[in-house]
């Protein structure tokens, strides 16, 4: 590990301190003295909002993708561009209190490979323009004119890919207008998405290279204290379905046992209703060994205000991102009163 990689861990390190219940997951619960916080009402500043917002501490743009083949070959696709900040400010040189992590991947039925990318703020090296918009890091990056057709580029060791994604359907925003609360003390953060991507490509995989087409969500988000203290990690679900309609929805641990939830509908048309506490349940059905760690992949997750009654499931259990900042995340299908495909993420079962 050369200086600079270890210098920008060490700093990584007030974003990922531990995963200690105190602290809650990854340090998120954490206070976040002297930045910017969510404000209930606040309206959405475009395309200035699709940029970075250093004031905030934490902040993400991460996509992921459902593909297939020619052979009808499923495959899954992350992109992931992280910025932590150790002061609420930018400086454009070595000073700057930002740091960068980027993560991307691929998954198959069969494997899952990963990548890492670490960069400081105010060199270039990483960071995120609003118009026209990209968001890069190293030679990784998201790029569009207008938010509406991006290309989307990433490559590790053992993959790569190349992909041009189009909108087709309007922003979503989660919560109250964007406003997203993820705890009953209040915490929240500013959380909008892009649902409606289709995708076509290539892969290039060990075997070789794959055409593919399929759909993309892309998230927004960011925040200085999302979680709270006592919440210690995260299961989050995005779901498209056949029907057009889509679901948004996460349950975050809490040390007592209980869980707080929320989520989103949006119908095909992208309208969207907010889905309260209780609303959206998610219990884990089938229990996998990754890695000697505990971890559900496969779920049932039920919506009573919108007829849904499904299973969820995936494709690789062992989707584990063996990174700096561990957890799972990978491609899903979805069977039952809906059918579909999806992405799940989870937190805190390292």
């Amino acid at each position: 590990m050369n200086a600079r990689v270890a210098l920008l861990v060490s700093l990584l390190a007030f974003w990922v301190p531990s995963w200690s219940i105190a602290q809650g997951f990854g340090g998120l619960g954490t206070q976040a003295k002297g930045f910017a916080v969510p404000e209930r009402g606040t309206q959405f500043n475009f395309p200035q909002d699709h940029g970075a917002h250093p004031d905030y501490r934490i902040e993400w743009w991460y996509l992921t993708a459902n593909m297939t083949g020619p052979d009808g070959t499923p495959y899954g696709l992350q992109w992931t561009l992280f910025r932590s900040a150790l002061a609420p400010f930018e400086t454009q040189d070595w000073d700057s209190p930002q740091v960068w992590l980027g993560h991307a991947a691929v998954t198959t039925d069969n494997a899952h490979y990963t990548s890492e990318r670490f960069a400081r703020g105010g060199t270039g090296q990483a960071g995120v323009s609003p118009a026209p918009f990209e968001a890069w890091i190293d030679d990784w990056h998201m790029r569009s004119a207008n938010f509406n057709a991006m290309q989307l580029r990433a490559s590790g060791s053992q993959f790569a890919y190349d992909v041009a994604l189009t909108a087709q359907g309007p922003l979503v925003f989660h919560g109250d207008a964007g406003y997203s609360v993820k705890s009953e003390q209040g915490q929240a953060s500013y959380y909008y998405s892009q649902p409606f991507f289709d995708l076509k490509g290539t892969l290039t995989l060990p075997e070789g290279e794959v055409t593919v087409t399929g759909t993309a969500w892309l998230d927004r988000e960011w925040s200085s204290q999302p979680l709270a203290s006592d919440q210690t990690g995260w299961d989050w679900f995005s779901l498209s379905f056949d029907s057009g309609d889509k679901l948004m929805g996460f349950r975050l641990r809490q040390a007592d046992g209980t869980y707080f939830t929320s989520g989103t509908w949006i119908t095909a048309q992208g309208e969207t209703t907010a889905l309260p506490n209780g609303s959206f349940r998610a219990e884990p059905l089938t229990i996998s060994d990754v890695g000697g760690r505990d971890v559900p992949t496969g779920w049932q997750v039920e919506v009573p205000d919108h007829g849904v009654e499904v299973t969820v499931d995936a494709l690789n259990t062992q989707a584990w991102m063996d990174l700096s900042v561990p957890y799972w995340e990978g491609p899903v299908t979805v069977k039952g009163s809906h059918a579909g495909i999806g992405y799940l993420e989870m937190t805190g079962y390292d």
